[in-house]
């Protein structure tokens, strides 16, 4: 991410340095407000804007994935930002990231069967976290 402002000839300040930690540590994909009470701590005078900023050009720099809902604000991925799917709990919000390998032979199968050319994907499972079904 940081290689990443720096080819687009961004300033590299300490609130963004600390949005990109949060990001980049992150497993468990924070909304903008989450990520804005983190580096509040830190650094007080950080208004939620340059938050929203830092993580609209990451995301135009395809360096965060953004994930959209529509009953609540969008959460980010720092780990991973490209498409892959999602498990998330529908009742903590959790959200996790499974590792299936299969993902790869399901994209070109439809692009086989429907002669789509597949330019992105989104693939999320809803269900209960094993915390939330106890």
């Amino acid at each position: 991410m940081l290689e990443a402002l720096r080819r687009h000839e961004s300033r590299i300040t300490p609130q963004r340095m600390a949005v990109l930690k949060i990001l980049a540590t992150s497993d468990g994909h924070p909304s903008v407000e989450n990520i804005y009470e983190q580096v509040k701590k830190r650094f007080p005078t950080t208004s939620l804007a340059t938050v929203y900023k830092t993580v609209t050009l990451l995301k135009e720099l395809n360096e965060v994935l953004e994930l959209g809902f529509p009953e609540g604000s969008n959460r980010y991925d720092g780990h991973k930002p490209y498409p892959h799917p999602h498990l998330i709990c529908t009742k903590c919000k959790k959200i996790v990231d499974p590792d299936l390998e299969s993902i790869e032979g399901v994209t070109q199968e439809l692009v086989s069967e429907t002669g789509f050319r597949i330019t992105s994907h989104r693939l999320d499972f809803f269900g209960l976290c094993p915390g939330c079904q106890k």
